[in-house]
């Protein structure tokens, strides 16, 4: 499965070899110049990190935007690589650039250029007030077969797509839950894909409860829904992709209808031939550089106040890592950060924005839920992590029999999660297989080579 959004990794490449050519798209290999001072730094180039910038620059700030990505927009609004570049007016903006730590004090250490390159270059930026909008990723959900080539989590297709205009497939089957599946489909079959369904796991009569909530979507569900139609393509609710087939890649899946709890229905089976599948199932939070920061997590969002401060003095939070909740959502946050950060008054009209967001946010948890029915759909030989080839029989060994009964020893027992992602994609999978919460402690935030640590200057802050 190509994966995933954030960490600054490109959706194609963290597992090599699967797309690693979706990491070699930086146009432009040469690092921006880190600036010296700056009054804010935001973290993240998405919808949320934007208004974040404009905000606090319109109320008089100095400000520095850190990307992984070479073009802003994030996933929401990611541009072709052959775009011509556009900027924030006032703002400094490192693209190609990740933040791999936070120190105390915010201090951050950056690498830039191209993640492939073989000559990042090394600088330490210090923060007077910090921006965290880092969004999410993908939530992955293991089946059997989904570590073949060409199973694809619907952020790396839809970034593919919209990045590259590069069709993941010919015949492409979509399924998991949630809105966010039916933009992939547009973005499939406008690069050419033959999109033969959009699959919806749980059932759209969870959306009539909060109906009155999501009033402002219906002109872009009529969009998709135009979209599907034009190209013929159906929607099947209660139904989802159980197993991925094939030798060397995927050549076929098996579908069925689940349940309320997403428990196979027996008998309603189907083999479907496809060369390329792509599976969502909503997205975590990527809350490295938040808990590297001390930033308090509550119930698996950074908790922030009204004015989007988080529990460390200087740091503010905007976007998916406060709660997933869409573009809007997450700009209207970003507004209030920068703001915020900048010593400026809130207005009204943005919290009653971000009011509005969360309770839409909120509905849309509630429409399309992760089923505990899942697990049902794994045998003993079911690849759960990835990067280490931890089967789902090696996995229960390391609870049954050896006992294993937190994060670290389930880890040194089955090298679950020990893998170059770090258990970003398997953590919340095996936590609800074993019952061992994922405990989200990497100092390390993105991957960083060996050399690139022992060049880095730590002598001269701001100096790239």
């Amino acid at each position: 499965m190509s994966f995933f959004c954030g960490i600054g990794v490109c959706h194609g490449c963290v597992q090599p070899p699967l797309n690693v050519r979706a990491c070699q798209h930086i146009p432009d290999a040469t690092p921006a110049a880190v600036p010296r001072a700056t009054d804010i730094v935001v973290v993240g180039a998405g919808p949320a990190g934007v208004a974040a910038a404009k905000a606090a620059v319109a109320h008089g700030a100095s400000v520095t935007l850190i990307d992984s990505a070479p073009l802003l927009g994030g996933q929401y609004g990611r541009q072709a690589i052959d775009s011509p570049y556009v900027g924030v007016p006032g703002v400094q903006h490192l693209p190609n650039t990740v933040v791999w730590a936070i120190e105390p004090g915010r201090r951050l250490h950056l690498l830039s250029g191209p993640l492939d390159a073989p000559n990042r270059v090394a600088s330490v930026l210090d923060a007077p007030h910090l921006i965290l909008a880092t969004g999410a990723y993908d939530r992955a959900i293991p089946f059997p077969g989904w570590d073949l080539l060409g199973v694809h989590t619907a952020g790396a297709a839809q970034a593919l797509a919209k990045g590259r205009r590069e069709a993941i497939g010919q015949r492409v089957l979509i399924a998991g839950t949630g809105p966010f599946l039916l933009p992939v489909a547009e973005s499939l079959v406008s690069v050419g894909s033959r999109v033969l369904g959009v699959l919806e796991a749980n059932s759209p009569t969870r959306w009539a409860r909060g109906a009155l909530t999501g009033l402002h979507k219906i002109p872009e569900l009529a969009r998709y829904a135009a979209v599907l139609a034009k190209h013929r393509i159906p929607y099947r609710t209660k139904r989802t992709v159980i197993a991925a087939h094939g030798i060397d890649r995927v050549t076929s899946v098996t579908t069925a209808k689940i349940d309320g709890a997403w428990n196979v229905v027996p008998g309603s089976e189907q083999r479907v031939e496809v060369d390329a599948v792509c599976v969502g199932f909503g997205f975590v939070p990527q809350l490295d550089l938040a808990v590297a920061s001390g930033c308090l997590v509550y119930k698996g969002f950074v908790r922030v106040d009204s004015a989007q401060r988080t529990s460390v003095a200087g740091v503010l939070a905007a976007g998916e890592i406060t709660g997933v909740g869409g573009a809007d959502l997450a700009a209207a946050e970003g507004e209030i950060a920068g703001i915020t950060a900048a010593g400026g008054r809130v207005p009204r009209a943005a919290l009653r924005r971000v009011h509005k967001g969360r309770m839409f946010a909120e509905a849309l948890a509630r429409a399309h839920p992760v089923r505990p029915g899942w697990r049902s759909w794994l045998t003993p030989n079911t690849i759960i992590c990835r990067c280490e080839r931890v089967v789902h029989d090696t996995l229960r060994q390391a609870v049954d029999l050896r006992g294993a009964a937190d994060s670290r020893t389930l880890k040194l027992t089955s090298r679950v999660g020990l893998g170059r992602c770090q258990g970003r994609m398997c953590g919340r999978a095996v936590a609800e297989l074993t019952g061992i919460p994922d405990v989200v402690r990497r100092p390390i935030a993105a991957p960083v080579r060996l050399g690139e640590l022992s060049k880095e200057n730590r002598h001269d802050p701001g100096t790239a």
